[in-house]
């Protein structure tokens, strides 16, 4: 009995430290989505976001669900994406935390446009999922993405 209270002791704080891990996770980002077009409602692709070095976060197309041709690259982008695979391709740059769950002041590329837009994300729904918003001047479209 003395043996199972310990026991039970020790795996307290181990439990109690993977129940907080859980919640940072939903507190943030970082980690992968599911990119879901608004239009028809299916997932496109999935995207990784994660922490850069200076503390932005930016995510990359790990992969593409359902592509219209087999390894499509961004032949509409003028920057420095232009002709490059779009799996992998970096998506998301330079967003900054703004407050409790969002963040802004980065930028989101549509590959398929070659577009890139001045994007915020805000999670939502206790963070499983994050609605992302991409604007060129007044106008602006957004997206939910689901949490994997």
């Amino acid at each position: 009995m003395r043996k199972t209270f310990t026991t039970l002791l020790l795996a307290l704080p181990l439990a109690l430290a993977g129940v907080s891990a859980a919640q940072a996770d939903t507190a943030s980002a970082e980690g992968r989505w599911r990119q879901i077009d608004p239009d028809t409602q299916r997932a496109k692709s999935i995207v990784e976001i994660s922490r850069s070095g200076n503390g932005t976060l930016h995510g990359r197309i790990v992969e593409l669900i359902n592509p219209s041709r087999p390894d499509p690259t961004c032949d509409k982008c003028s920057d420095d994406r232009k002709d490059q695979p779009i799996t992998g391709m970096e998506i998301i740059r330079g967003m900054r935390a703004d407050g409790a769950n969002k963040w802004n002041g980065g930028t989101i590329l549509k590959p398929d446009e070659g577009k890139v837009y001045k994007s915020k994300m805000e999670l939502i729904e206790g963070g499983a999922k994050l609605q992302v918003s991409g604007c060129i001047a007044f106008i602006c479209k957004s997206q939910v993405w689901e949490r994997l």
